[in-house]
């Protein structure tokens, strides 16, 4: 009698709008791989901002007990440490809030557009190495108007190369609105 394979692990990106639906959608997905989920939540709490805390806590509070979750993850050094076999599904949420910590920490707001690419580019090639399962989730924001401040469109032009990037290495990926996915080829 022969033994069936291991399935193939699998990179997905979730992108999506503000309030779309992305986060649930991407952890519905976390949970149909099977498995231990280790949820890697990149934002970085500010105290004074409590409409954020709010969000925080509705994403804590629809997370099952049984995932471990690594607050204010940097997902690059994360992806890149041994892991445990089996391997745990690992979730990203979300690049957005990794990419603007990334922009504080090299105070990269008034600077050269590319500034952040170091990091960026050591993102992308950590998700390429990754050999677990792995959902990512970005916003997509390049969809709406031109931001009219320089800060605006330098997040929206960052953002939207590393999504470009990110899809190019993951296996799929999902455009999300309305709360409805639809798989991008």
């Amino acid at each position: 009698m022969s033994e069936t394979p291991a399935p193939t692990p699998r990179s997905v990106l979730v992108l999506g709008g503000a309030r779309s639906g992305k986060s649930a959608f991407a952890e519905d997905l976390a949970v149909r791989a099977g498995g231990r989920v280790r949820y890697l939540a990149t934002a970085v709490p500010d105290p004074a901002d409590h409409d954020f805390a709010e969000r925080i806590a509705a994403h804590r509070g629809r997370r099952p007990a049984g995932w471990s979750t690594i607050e204010s993850a940097d997902p690059t050094a994360v992806l890149l440490e041994a892991m445990p076999s089996p391997p745990p599904v690992t979730l990203i949420d979300d690049i957005g809030t990794w990419l603007t910590a990334r922009i504080d920490a090299r105070e990269a707001w008034d600077a050269p557009r590319g500034t952040v690419a170091p990091d960026t580019d050591a993102l992308v090639a950590a998700v390429a190495a990754y050999t677990g399962d792995l959902v990512i989730v970005s916003p997509e924001v390049g969809m709406g108007v031109i931001p009219a401040t320089r800060s605006g469109r330098l997040f929206r032009d960052e953002i939207g190369t590393l999504n470009q990037r990110l899809a190019q290495v993951c296996d799929e990926a999902f455009l999300v609105v309305a709360g409805l996915p639809l798989r991008l080829e």
